[in-house]
């Protein structure tokens, strides 16, 4: 989780991407919409130095390779896609523009959630709104696990049977 470092890039220019490492802070996220399927614009060297820094992660709307170094250097890459093939710097692009990443909007210090289950963006105009009501399913979530615990069913917990007849 961090606030979005955003770039954007062109088909195999990993060249804006790796400029975003000297720009982003600790506890940043790197989001970039690379726009290939077929050349990867990221890899393990770029993941190393993210780490170094204190980057928090990235996410690419495109292609990535090194994966099973990345994984074992335990920096979080949530990629589009994994190729082999490495692009190379050419410096097109823009670093801090408002990009279309995965189907969403992300611009400059909007939140970036991550996880097993996928990546979340939250704008950074209703982040508080958003962490607020993150709390309370969280907090109606630890609810229905006490009342399982407890014995109930999920379904007696959340009265489906009633739910079902309306």
């Amino acid at each position: 989780m961090g606030t979005a470092v955003v770039v954007q890039t062109f088909e195999g220019d990993w060249a804006k991407p790796v400029e975003a490492t000297d720009v982003a802070k600790e506890g940043d996220v790197i989001v970039v919409y690379a726009g290939s399927k077929q050349v990867a614009i990221w890899g393990e060297l770029a993941s190393w130095s993210c780490k170094q820094k204190g980057i928090a992660g990235i996410v690419i709307d495109g292609a990535v390779r090194d994966v099973a170094e990345i994984r074992r250097l335990r920096f979080p890459v949530f990629a589009k896609y994994v190729v082999p093939n490495a692009g190379e710097p050419k410096g097109f692009g823009e670093l801090n523009a408002e990009i279309t990443c995965g189907g969403q909007e992300v611009g400059p210090g909007d939140w970036i959630i991550g996880d097993d289950n996928g990546v979340v963006v939250v704008p950074k105009a209703r982040a508080y709104e958003i962490a607020r009501r993150a709390k309370e399913v969280w907090k109606n979530e630890e609810r229905v696990r006490a009342e399982i615990k407890r014995g109930k069913t999920l379904s007696q917990v959340l009265d489906l049977y009633v739910w079902e007849k309306k």
